[in-house]
C-alpha cells in the first residue's frame, strides 16, 4: 500500500484518531495538483459550458481539496499542537493561492458566463439556477474581471489575509491557555462548589497547590458572577479583557494582524470596484447597504436603551445600599447583577444547574428534534479526536439523512466559543451516489468532575440548542447541489434563523421539564424554580441588547471607514460612548480578541445576529400560535426552512413558511421591549 493510500486524511470519512501533522503536507500536496489539473482541463476545449460536464470535471477534484482542507482547520481549532499548527500554516498559503486563482480565473468564468447564456440554463432547476447565479456573483467579487498588476494584488491579499486570521486566533488560544492563577480556598468565598472542585483538580494537574483559575469560561464566568473577592474580580477581568493585546505578550499582540486585515480589506473592496469592505461585504447579503445596517442597529440600540438606563440605575441602587459598593467598578457588574437578580427572584442559575445533566439534557434535546421534526438521533460509531468526543447519525423513517460529531467540553489547545462547521455537505455526487451532509457541533462546556455527569447552566444549554439548530440547518437539507444545500449559499445575514430558532425552546417549561434531571436525587426542574427563572427572564435585557448593538455597530463602521485600520480602539471608544451607559474600562481590549471579526467570517457581518432574530422570533410566533410542539408546524418549517437551504433566498423561504413577510414585533416581545402577546 502507497503512502497516500494509507494517508487518513484521504478516506472517504475522516479517520479523526489516525491523523496526524505529518499526512498534512503529502495530502494537500495530492490534492492540490489534481485539483489544479481539473482546473486546466475544465477551461480547455475538451469539457463543455454544460452543468454536468463542468461539476464531474471540476466540482468533485475541489470539493475533495475542500473537504480534507476542512479536516485540517478543525483539528487546529480542536486539537491544536505546534506540529499540527506549523502543518497547517505551512499548507495554507498553498490552499489560498488555489481557490484565489480558481475564483478569480477569467477562462472559468468565461465558460460559466456562456452556460449562463445557453439554451440549456433556463432548463436547469431552481437549485442549479441557484449554484450557477452565485457562481458568476461569485467570480466578480473574487476578482475574475481583474486584470495585470491588480490581478496579481488581489491574489497577494488573500494570502495575506488568510495568514493574518490565522494567526489572529492562534495569539487569542495562545493568551487564554497561558494565564493560570493559583489562589487558595480562603480568595474563592461565593464560588460554586463545583466550580472550585474543578479549579482543585486543575492545581493537582499542574503540581501546585491549592486552586488553580484560567481564563476558560467554564471557570472565569462563575467566577466574575459569585467570587466575593472583589481584588480577584478585578484581576480576572482585566485578563480576560486584555488578551491578545499591548499588555501581554508582544509575541501575543494581535494590534498589528488587526491594522493589517482591515487595510487589507479596504483594499480588496477598493481592487473590486466597491467604495469600502463593508459594502462589498454585503453584496451577497439581506441588507444591502452599510446605511441600512446602521439604521437597523441604531433603532434597535434606540429602542433598549432606556431600559438600559433604568437597569443600570437600579444596579447601582442595589450595590450600595445592599453590597456595600458604591463605586461600581466593571469588574463588579457581573456580580452586582446576580446579587440583584437573586435578591428580586429569588433565583439564580447556580440553581437551575444540577437540574441539567448533560446526558438526560442531550436526551430531552433529540427528543424535541424527533417530535418537531420527524427525524431520530442514535449514537454511532466513528474514529474522533478526543476521547470525550461522540458520534451520532440523524435517521428519518429509519435511513440515515445525517450525522455529527459532539464535542462539548473545554480543553487546552481548543479554541473558545462554540460553532457547527460541516464535516461534509450533503451533494448527488456527479460520479455517482448521494453523499449525506455530515456536521461537526463544538461547545466549551465544564466537564465531567469526580465521577459525576457534566452539569450545565440555562446559558450552556442555550449555547448548545443555538448550535444543534445550525447543525438542523446543515443535515436536514434536501437539496442535492452542494452549493446550496444546508448552510451553503444562505444569505450572512439569514443563517442564524434556525440557530436562534432553537434557543426559544430553552425557555419552555414542558421542554425544560423532560431535558431536566437532578444530579443527585433525579427530580425534574421544579415548577416553581421554573416560574422563578422566567420571572428573571428579561433581567437587563436592555444591557444584553445594547452589547450586540455595540459590537455590530462597531464592525460595520470597521469595515464602513476607509480610515478605520488606524483608528480601532479609537473607533472601539466612539461607538460605547454611543451606545452604552456605562463606561468601560480603559484598559478593555475586547477587539484584540473578537474572533468572530478577524478569525470567524463575521467580518462587516455581526449585525446578522439580531437581523436574523426577526425571522426567527417571527418564525417561532408561528409554533406559539399553533402549538410550541405542533408537528404539523414542525413539518412545514422543516420543508420550508431548514430542507430548501441556499436554494431560493432567505427571504422568499420564511415567506413561504410564515405566509407572510417577516415582522419586528415577536423579537421586540422576545427582547421583554413589547406588551404584545402572540
Amino acid at each position: 500500500m502507497s503512502s497516500l493510500e494509507a494517508n487518513p486524511l484521504l478516506a472517504d470519512s475522516p479517520d479523526y484518531a489516525a491523523i496526524r501533522p505529518e499526512h498534512v503536507a503529502p495530502a494537500i500536496d495530492h490534492l492540490l495538483a489534481a485539483a489544479d489539473a481539473a482546473l486546466e482541463r475544465a477551461v480547455g476545449p475538451e469539457v463543455a459550458a454544460d452543468y454536468d460536464a463542468l461539476a464531474l470535471a471540476l466540482d468533485v477534484p475541489v470539493e475533495r481539496l475542500q473537504r480534507t482542507w476542512g479536516h485540517v482547520r478543525h483539528l487546529q481549532a480542536v486539537v491544536d499542537t505546534p506540529a499540527l499548527r506549523a502543518a497547517h500554516a505551512e499548507a495554507l498559503p498553498r490552499v489560498v493561492d488555489f481557490m484565489t486563482r480558481l475564483g478569480a480565473d477569467a477562462r472559468l468564468y468565461a465558460k460559466y458566463k456562456a452556460l449562463a447564456a445557453s439554451p440549456a440554463a433556463a432548463a436547469l432547476s431552481p437549485a442549479r439556477r441557484q449554484v450557477l447565479a452565485h457562481a458568476l456573483r461569485d467570480f466578480v467579487l473574487g476578482g475574475a474581471e481583474l486584470e495585470g498588476p491588480a490581478r496579481a494584488r488581489h491574489a497577494a491579499i488573500q494570502d495575506r489575509m488568510a495568514t493574518l486570521s490565522q494567526q489572529f486566533g492562534d495569539h487569542v488560544l495562545d493568551a487564554t491557555d497561558a494565564y493560570a492563577l493559583d489562589v487558595g480556598a480562603e480568595r474563592l468565598a461565593g464560588v460554586p462548589d463545583d466550580v472550585q472542585r474543578a479549579a482543585r483538580d486543575a492545581a493537582a494537574a499542574a503540581g501546585v497547590a491549592g486552586h488553580r483559575l484560567t481564563l476558560q469560561l467554564p471557570c472565569y464566568l462563575p467566577l466574575m458572577r459569585h467570587a466575593d473577592d472583589r481584588e480577584l474580580r478585578a484581576t480576572l477581568l482585566r485578563a480576560y479583557a486584555t488578551r491578545a493585546s499591548e499588555f501581554g505578550p508582544p509575541a501575543q499582540d494581535n494590534s498589528a494582524a488587526m491594522r493589517e486585515l482591515l487595510a487589507l480589506r479596504q483594499e480588496e473592496a477598493a481592487l473590486i470596484g466597491y467604495p469600502d469592505y463593508a459594502t462589498f461585504a454585503l453584496a451577497p447579503k439581506m441588507a444591502r447597504s452599510p446605511r441600512a445596517v446602521l439604521d437597523f442597529v441604531r433603532d434597535l440600540a434606540r429602542r433598549a436603551r432606556p431600559h438600559a438606563e433604568r437597569e443600570v440605575a437600579e444596579l447601582a441602587a442595589f450595590a450600595a445600599t445592599e453590597l456595600g459598593l458604591p463605586g461600581l467598578q466593571a469588574w463588579d457588574r457581573a456580580y452586582a447583577s446576580e446579587k440583584l437578580k437573586q435578591a428580586r427572584y429569588r433565583f439564580s442559575g447556580e440553581d437551575v444547574k444540577p437540574y441539567l445533566t448533560e446526558p438526560r439534557v442531550l436526551q430531552g434535546l433529540f427528543g424535541l428534534v424527533q417530535t418537531l421534526f420527524g427525524v431520530a438521533i442514535r449514537p454511532a460509531t466513528a474514529p474522533v479526536w478526543h476521547p470525550s468526543v461522540r458520534y451520532f447519525e440523524v435517521l428519518r423513517g429509519g435511513a440515515p439523512v445525517a450525522a455529527f460529531y459532539l464535542d462539548t467540553y473545554a480543553r487546552a489547545g481548543k479554541q473558545a466559543g462554540a460553532w457547527m462547521d460541516d464535516c461534509r455537505g450533503r451533494w448527488r455526487r456527479p460520479e455517482g451516489g448521494l453523499q449525506l451532509p455530515v456536521a461537526h457541533l463544538i461547545c466549551n462546556f465544564a466537564p465531567p468532575i469526580e465521577g459525576r455527569p457534566a452539569l450545565l447552566t440555562h446559558d450552556d444549554l442555550i449555547t448548545l440548542f443555538h448550535e444543534f439548530g445550525h447543525g438542523l440547518h446543515h443535515m436536514l437539507t434536501q437539496v442535492d447541489e452542494i452549493g446550496v444545500a444546508g448552510i451553503a449559499g444562505v444569505e450572512g445575514d439569514a443563517v442564524e434563523l434556525p440557530s436562534q430558532f432553537m434557543e426559544n425552546y430553552c425557555w419552555e417549561w414542558e421542554v425544560l421539564r423532560g431535558l431536566s434531571c437532578h444530579v443527585d436525587t433525579g427530580e425534574p426542574l421544579p415548577r416553581d424554580l421554573y416560574d422563578r427563572m422566567i420571572a428573571a427572564r428579561h433581567f437587563q435585557t436592555g444591557l444584553r441588547l445594547l452589547r450586540q448593538c455595540e459590537y455590530a455597530l462597531f464592525d460595520m463602521r470597521l469595515h464602513a471607514e476607509p480610515a478605520a485600520a488606524e483608528r480601532v480602539l479609537a473607533i472601539q471608544s466612539e461607538v460605547q460612548a454611543e451606545i452604552q451607559v456605562v463606561a468601560a474600562p480603559p484598559f478593555d481590549r475586547y477587539a484584540h480578541s473578537f474572533g468572530h471579526l478577524f478569525d470567524g467570517g463575521y467580518a462587516a457581518g455581526y449585525y446578522g445576529y439580531a437581523w436574523a432574530e426577526v425571522l426567527s422570533a417571527d418564525a417561532y410566533a408561528a409554533f406559539e400560535e399553533a402549538g410550541l410542539l405542533d408537528p404539523a408546524t414542525g413539518a412545514r418549517y422543516r420543508d420550508q426552512i431548514l430542507a430548501v437551504g441556499g436554494s431560493r433566498p432567505a427571504l422568499e423561504s420564511f415567506i413561504a413558511f410564515r405566509g407572510r413577510a417577516p415582522s419586528h414585533e415577536a423579537l421586540l416581545r422576545h427582547q421583554g421591549l413589547s406588551e404584545r402577546r402572540p
